[in-house]
């Protein structure tokens, strides 16, 4: 069994290298999230949040929009690291196992919260049809995809290397435990040290 205590030497690579049909998700995965990432970027270079009700907020709105960036471009480092060869030091089997589950997680919570906001609109049980345009439908086409390919990647990483399942919880757990203290303390932080007004 790998861990991140145990790991002193060289990290031993998979008992068996990814398959060409992982490596091609784990590739599109990546490039799913750079694409997203790209969008972020996009409002930060065309100052979406300058104009508009939420102008005063500006500031506070393009930290969380780096915050964001900066998320889907570990993404993306991680769906591309989980079909290395060998594993490096800074991400080990252990940690690796546990970033996958909970980008799987975190993704999976994402796509269901959409698909119930999207079921609500078609019942008439909130918002209206119009609600769900082309934009709305690829947003929830894209979570979905993207919470499978996790899932693949994160199962397949398990079979192939030494590591608990342990991994399995912690990320699950872990991962949007993490993402909603961030969202939610993060404002607050910004708030207290004034660079987002309070309300």
């Amino acid at each position: 069994m790998t861990t991140l205590a145990s790991q002193k030497g060289p990290v031993a690579p998979a008992a068996r290298a990814a398959s060409p049909a992982i490596i091609a998700v784990a590739v599109l995965m990546a490039l799913g999230c750079l694409a997203f990432a790209g969008a972020n970027v996009a409002f930060e270079v065309t100052d979406r949040f300058a104009e508009g009700r939420y102008a005063e907020y500006a500031a506070g709105l393009s930290v969380m929009n780096w915050v964001v960036t900066g998320l889907k471009v570990l993404g993306a480092a991680v769906a591309l690291l989980s079909v290395a060869a060998r594993p490096v030091r800074f991400a080990t089997p252990w940690v690796m196992s546990v970033l996958l589950w909970g980008a799987f997680a975190t993704l999976a919570l994402d796509a269901v919260g959409s698909m119930v906001e999207a079921g609500a609109i078609l019942v008439g049980a909130s918002g209206s049809p119009a609600d769900l345009g082309p934009r709305s439908v690829a947003y929830l086409l894209g979570s979905v995809v993207s919470a499978a390919g996790f899932g693949v990647l994160a199962v397949s990483y398990l079979r192939r290397y030494a590591v608990t399942r342990v991994t399995i919880l912690l990320g699950v757990l872990g991962g949007p435990v993490l993402l909603g203290l961030l969202f939610l303390g993060l404002p607050g932080l910004l708030v207290v040290v004034g660079v987002m007004p309070p309300g």
